[in-house]
């Protein structure tokens, strides 16, 4: 077996172990799966809202949107926040005294993380196919369609998020300042209300990003064609929207590694210390 080979096949059981421990913690399986909880709450009640007949209701809309939303907190926020917490608790620095040690951890740690954001997403989607009436309409077709813009979804987010966690040595920090510009975008990507009546310059911000473009998948999985009135170009745009995800996806894989790579020859002992000192002068 090839030294990559091993280093992957470690990673891989290190993220199962760690999806298996979070599963048995009653107190970090709730507080990651709260918001899809928070969620699927808000769409069955916008769901009470009836439509005019032929129309798409509030709850159709919102489920998609929901989903897409899902995989950026998974990909980008919670990525960030545990590569933080384990920068600063010292678990990165004991990995890199192993054998393809940095590696196997990010690799780990891109499948737990997966996982959780997989399972969150599932809160959402199995309860919202039978609440939300008319979700069940396209049945069994939309799954493949839904997955495929999951998969690419994570590989769009994820680098970024660890390229975020390399960044921010304080995990409230990262935490805080991802969630700014990610709720900035949930409100103008339309994943939750049309995007056609914003101003075109906002529209075309939008577009740049991937949340807009897995809210558009997702609505194209769940949602019948007569839900194009109100798109771009009133069409699902397939190929754009793996074109723009699968960019993002690219360019994340190339400059996580480098700097995840930097930060990794930054890490020591001394500079664990200084972060501890810090955090032990603002408890102070």
């Amino acid at each position: 077996m090839t030294s990559a080979a091993h280093t992957l096949r470690i990673g891989i059981a290190r993220g199962w172990i760690e999806f298996r421990q979070t599963l048995r913690t009653p107190s970090d399986l709730a507080s990651y799966l709260l918001n899809s909880v928070i969620m699927l709450v808000i769409l069955s009640f916008l769901d009470r809202n009836e439509p005019a007949a032929g129309a798409i209701s509030l709850g159709m809309i919102g489920l998609p949107g929901a989903l897409a939303t899902m995989i950026v907190f998974g990909g980008v926020t919670s990525m960030a926040q545990y590569l933080s917490i384990e920068r600063e608790d010292g678990t990165l620095l004991r990995c890199r005294a192993l054998p393809g040690g940095v590696a196997g951890y990010l690799t780990g740690k891109v499948v737990s993380v997966s996982l959780m954001t997989l399972l969150s997403m599932l809160v959402i989607l199995l309860p919202g196919l039978f609440l939300i009436d008319g979700m069940l309409g396209n049945g069994i077709s939309t799954l493949p369609t839904a997955l495929w813009v999951t998969l690419l979804g994570l590989l769009a987010t994820l680098p970024y998020g660890a390229i975020a966690g390399a960044l921010f040595t304080n995990p409230r920090v990262a935490t805080g300042i991802m969630l700014v510009p990610i709720m900035g975008l949930i409100v103008i990507s339309g994943v939750f209300a049309p995007i056609d009546g914003f101003p075109g310059w906002i529209q075309t911000a939008a577009q740049v990003f991937p949340l807009y473009w897995l809210g558009l998948g997702m609505r194209s999985a769940f949602l019948p064609d007569t839900a194009l009135a109100v798109e771009i170009g009133e069409s699902w745009r397939t190929l754009e929207t793996v074109g723009v995800l699968g960019a993002w996806a690219v360019v994340g894989l190339i400059l996580a590694p480098i700097v995840l790579r930097r930060m990794a020859r930054r890490e020591s002992g001394a500079a664990m210390e200084a972060r501890k000192h810090k955090v032990m002068q603002r408890v102070v």
